[in-house]
């Protein structure tokens, strides 16, 4: 009689090791997060900046250390932040990093862990009950101004029926003050009349927002930030400006007063440098 394992019992050994083989087929998260960022054209720096995820983090969870994040929650928020900054979708990461840390992390509290995720401020909705009570204000103080002119009116009107002359409000050497002339809005002309020994350059996020970073001939920063839809910045040096646009085919540029006629498409990242005389990429 045999006392060895019989087929049946070997099976499940072999399906295991057929389940790890798919496992070490999977690329690792931080894997998948390289490849993408690179793919993109953006160094950490470049990441680190959009996301105000510290490089340091970065580098460990590209490397697939998460002891750096601080905890399941904040590691994440910091996948998921990293996946759209370069334009994956979160959830297959997620997924995986639930499969080998243990499953969805228990609730946390209401309070704002993962500020990290936030590029820009949220819009609060408007206080109606300010506007409420300032319209009310403003209502009483029209009625009590108009009752108030009323008045003068009709004393005015009745002394002109008696014979008798109105007072000194009503002088004819007064003169009326012209309204001051307002003072004429910035425009386009201003970046054409730009200096002729600097490079002026204007970035206008016409179709979309974009984060965008500018810096100056020293590698000076002149700006690292988010421009949503109708914002421009305008930037001057003296010999050049460097430009990254983190998603180049919602921006419009003008360079020394002439608009660049580039077709960026949507979601692409740029890198650009230009100088004094006519537009040219550098």
């Amino acid at each position: 009689m045999s006392i060895g394992n019989s087929p049946e019992d070997e099976r499940p050994f072999e399906d295991e090791r057929v389940e790890d083989d798919r496992e070490e087929a999977r690329p690792s998260i931080g894997r998948v997060l390289q490849q993408a960022r690179i793919a993109a054209g953006l160094t950490v720096d470049d990441i680190s900046s959009a996301t105000r995820v510290r490089m340091n983090i970065v580098h460990a969870i590209e490397a697939d250390d998460f002891t750096a994040c601080g905890g399941d929650v904040y590691a994440r928020g910091h996948i998921r932040t990293l996946a759209k900054a370069v334009h994956l979708d979160p959830a297959p990461l997620l997924a995986q990093y639930g499969d080998t840390h243990g499953g969805r992390p228990a609730p946390t509290p209401a309070a704002p862990l993962f500020e990290a995720e936030r590029i820009r401020p949220e819009r609060r909705g408007p206080n109606w009950t300010a506007a409420m009570v300032a319209a009310i204000v403003a209502v009483i103080g029209f009625v009590g101004f108009t009752m108030f002119q009323g008045g003068d009116d009709s004393a005015g009107e009745a002394n002109v029926a008696d014979g008798s002359t109105p007072g000194a409000s009503v002088s004819p050497t007064t003169k009326s003050k012209k309204p001051a002339d307002p003072k004429p809005k910035p425009s386009d002309s201003a970046i054409a009349a730009a200096p002729q020994d600097k490079v002026t350059v204007r970035v206008a996020a016409a179709d979309g927002r974009s984060w965008i970073a500018a810096k100056d001939h020293n590698g000076r920063m002149l700006f690292d930030g988010v421009l949503k839809q109708g914002d421009s910045k305008t930037f001057q040096d003296s010999s050049k400006v460097h430009l990254v646009l983190g998603d180049a085919g919602a921006i419009d540029l003008f360079v020394n007063g002439k608009k660049i006629e580039d077709d960026f498409q949507p979601g692409s990242v740029e890198r650009l440098t230009y100088t004094k005389g006519d537009p040219e990429a550098g």
